[in-house]
């Protein structure tokens, strides 16, 4: 009895090493693909994004009756629609703020390192002669303009390389081709995954896919509301009080809102700064700082616990974390994709610490 047991075990031991195994070289494959073809994987995750947001729409319009083909076709379109509209009538304008933004940023830097410099002239002289040196003065005077220098090199760089990747080309033709094709075949591409789980483990990853699958839908949602709405507040509020800026300032704060507090504080240094910059005086920069503070207790207090809550599970830390780590490892495809895998490990991390509260290693003694 005992020699039969011991090859099943063995056996048994075997084929779980090859699982591992299995595991590791797909996450290694994936790794290398991600790494080789970053450059033009972008209209593909960007297509499967849309049509995992899309799905939940399209099935809808299925259930009332279209076929699951012209469901896409026509939500497809209005989407698209939708966006050119957009371009259409906001475009001129954006686009006429940032090139002036782009061409006063020099005189932006000037006002930021006088405006410092005059602060700390005035703190040296509540708090005595002799505890801010001049030299420490210029410094921060300086640090003040490179710091407004830093985000407009950024902001450039980072438009200069999504479009370099996402061209016009890939825009308006690549990205919708892949998301209809994706859309139409959605429940057929998860009926094939599903058929490829191992059979033992079946219900279990199957329950964690869910759980994952819960999380993003929850976070997408209401991270589009949230960025949609502060944009919304940011450009209003900064364009009634008189930024000259105010429309892409605001809009870009809304946007960058995905990234916990980073876009309101961007927003907020950068609207400050034109404020200055265009009319000096306290009056500005607290009709500006009102407006931040306002959007920011809208979505503490009224979006995120309406439309988040606790129901993501995605800490704020883990979400910043994760966009810097994807964007160094990957660029702007890593940042796309850095949330779905932190919100995957995090399931997978929950799931093994359960395992590991109610297993032995846990709970029985050590031998004396």
């Amino acid at each position: 009895m005992v020699n039969g047991s011991q090859p099943n075990n063995l056996s048994a031991h075997k084929t779980q090493w090859q699982r591992i195994a299995l595991v590791a070289v797909v996450l290694l494959v994936l790794w290398e693909l991600l790494r080789l073809f970053s450059s033009i994987l972008m209209p593909f995750v960007v297509a499967a994004g849309l049509a995992y947001f899309l799905d939940p729409a399209v099935t809808r319009l299925e259930r009332i009756g279209l076929k699951r083909p012209l469901g896409t076709f026509l939500l497809l379109i209005a989407v698209i629609m939708a966006g050119v509209l957009f371009i259409l009538l906001l475009y001129p304008v954006i686009a006429a703020q940032a090139a002036a933004l782009v061409s006063n940023l020099p005189s932006y830097i000037k006002t930021a390192q006088n405006t410092f410099g005059h602060l700390l002239a005035v703190v040296q002289m509540r708090l005595g002669p002799g505890l801010i040196s001049q030299k420490l003065r210029d410094i921060a005077a300086n640090q003040a303009g490179t710091i407004v220098s830093f985000f407009g090199t950024a902001a450039t760089r980072i438009i200069g390389s999504g479009f370099a990747v996402v061209n016009i080309l890939t825009l308006l033709i690549i990205t919708p081709i892949v998301t209809f094709y994706f859309l139409r075949d959605w429940p057929a591409i998860i009926r094939h995954v599903d058929s490829w789980l191992p059979r033992p483990y079946e219900a279990v990853i199957r329950a964690q896919a869910i759980e994952v699958n819960r999380i993003l839908a929850a976070w997408i949602r209401g991270q589009a509301i949230c960025c949609l709405v502060l944009a919304l507040v940011y450009a209003v509020g900064l364009t009634i009080v008189g930024l000259e800026q105010g429309l892409v300032v605001g809009l870009a704060a809304g946007f960058l809102s995905f990234i916990p507090y980073v876009g309101t504080l961007f927003g907020a240094v950068t609207a400050i700064l034109l404020a200055l910059s265009q009319a000096p005086g306290w009056h500005s920069v607290i009709s500006v700082v009102a407006v931040f503070a306002f959007g920011q207790a809208l979505n503490d207090y009224v979006i995120q616990p309406r439309f988040l809550g606790d129901r993501v599970g995605l800490p704020a830390v883990w979400v910043i974390f994760s966009l810097f780590a994807g964007g160094a490892a990957f660029g702007f495809l890593g940042v796309m994709l850095a949330v779905p895998v932190t919100a995957t490990l995090g399931v997978l991390a929950r799931f093994w610490l359960r395992r590991y509260l109610h297993s032995p290693l846990y709970l029985d003694a050590p031998p004396s």
